[in-house]
């Protein structure tokens, strides 16, 4: 039986939106568990925050928001979530388009980080706990191509998924024909 063309395409668009949902949902689940297990610890990096949000929006009940809820438990929680989702191929797509704007602000993180000097900021704690124990730290210049990397992941599958906006992986559905 001869394979056609649009067949092969459509495999590899499968293979590729596979691929790319495993790496990133592999790197949020370690980043967020890193996070998440180090309880409530808050990255010194986040004074950033004041030179992006609005002035009027920057609240002290905002602010505690922000430092004391958001970043040290919601964030974690947040890339946990979208990470099981794409590892088990639910709503890649949707997932995906919601990473595009979390690396985004990453991104954003790192470059302030980075023009802050190095003396100031000599590493990254995007990897939570996971880094002192395994001895590895990211420089927010490694962080930020890891964030580039990321975002072009997600890029990837919102172009290149087959099949309809709210699709799911194959396995999930038992049924390669709802893709």
């Amino acid at each position: 039986m001869k394979v056609s063309k649009s067949d092969k395409t459509l495999h590899l668009r499968n293979i590729l939106s596979i691929a790319a949902g495993l790496i990133i949902g592999l790197i949020l689940l370690i980043a967020g568990t890193g996070k998440l297990f180090g309880f409530g610890q808050m990255p010194g990096q986040t004074e950033f925050l004041d030179r992006f949000i609005p002035d009027f929006l920057m609240t002290p009940e905002f602010a505690r928001f922000i430092g004391m809820v958001f970043i040290p438990y919601l964030l974690p929680v947040i890339e946990i979530a979208i990470a099981l989702f794409l590892l088990v191929g639910i709503w890649p797509r949707i997932m995906a388009l919601i990473v595009i704007p979390l690396t985004l602000g990453f991104m954003a993180n790192n470059l302030w980080t980075i023009g802050q000097g190095v003396d100031k900021f000599p590493d990254c704690p995007c990897f939570g706990i996971w880094e002192t124990w395994t001895g590895v730290r990211f420089t927010p210049t490694q962080s930020l191509y890891i964030d580039i990397g990321l975002f072009v992941l997600a890029v990837l599958i919102v172009i290149i998924l087959p099949g309809r906006f709210f699709a799911h992986q194959f396995w999930f559905t038992k049924r390669s024909n709802n893709n």
